[in-house]
């Protein structure tokens, strides 16, 4: 194994380790909200600046690599799609801490059966579900495994509007929980954003793997470039 081959192999596994990090933030931000766990929203904001730090190395490698080893081809696509991958799981970070805050924030009257109404835990499984499938296609370099993230979406957005529909006949009713409902909405578009990340970063696999350049590129082209078959872009 050459130099280079060890260098790119260790900034792999620092990004899935700060991929993990960052999912195991989004777990413990949803129990802070299901439980009303205020010592476990105050374990994510502690967390955060570890997820700050990653991001920080992870550049510098990004640097540093590009810098000494000049790497073409696949290799130059992959510390390229990293850069970009580890920006977006940083911004999932900030979603998850800023989620994490909104349980610090609920008053302690507040009715959770609105949580249920709006479908929060299926909104965060959703979400959950296309970060992890990105990261296994990362993982085996398997750009196919990243269809998730781009259906999926749609299933999160749909769940979006519905919720905020939800919340406005909520306030209609409970106007004394109006602030109350303005944090799960919060914490609604934080989810959809979390979406937003995982497609971003699957078009980034996709570009590492196939050479294939498809941000801003709809959705259904997307998935039929996905399942067309591929040939050897090394």
């Amino acid at each position: 194994m050459s130099h280079l081959d060890t260098e790119i192999k260790n900034l792999k596994t620092s990004v899935i380790s700060m991929w993990l990090l960052v999912l195991s933030q989004l777990e413990k931000a949803q129990r802070a909200i299901k439980e009303s766990d205020l010592d476990l929203a105050k374990e994510v904001k502690v967390n955060e600046k570890r997820v700050d730090a990653f991001e920080l190395k992870l550049d510098m490698d990004c640097e540093n690599l590009l810098a000494l080893f000049n790497p073409v081809a696949v290799d130059l696509r992959f510390v390229l799609a990293v850069l970009k991958v580890n920006y977006n799981l940083e911004r999932v970070g900030d979603y998850a801490n800023t989620i994490a805050g909104c349980a610090e924030n609920f008053s302690k009257n507040f009715d959770k059966k609105l949580l249920k109404e709006v479908k929060l835990s299926e909104m965060f499984a959703l979400s959950h579900t296309m970060l992890s499938d990105a990261l296994q296609a990362f993982e085996n370099e398997e750009p196919k495994l990243v269809r998730s993230a781009f259906q999926l979406d749609d299933e999160l957005d749909k769940l979006t509007k519905n919720a905020e529909e939800v919340i406005c006949e909520w306030i209609k009713k409970h106007n004394d929980q109006t602030r109350d409902a303005l944090y799960v909405i919060s914490i609604i578009r934080k989810l959809e954003r979390v979406g937003d990340q995982a497609k971003n970063i699957a078009t980034e696999i996709i570009f590492h793997t196939e050479a294939k350049m498809l941000r801003h590129t709809k959705k259904k082209l997307i998935l039929k470039e996905l399942d067309a078959n591929t040939g050897d872009n090394n």
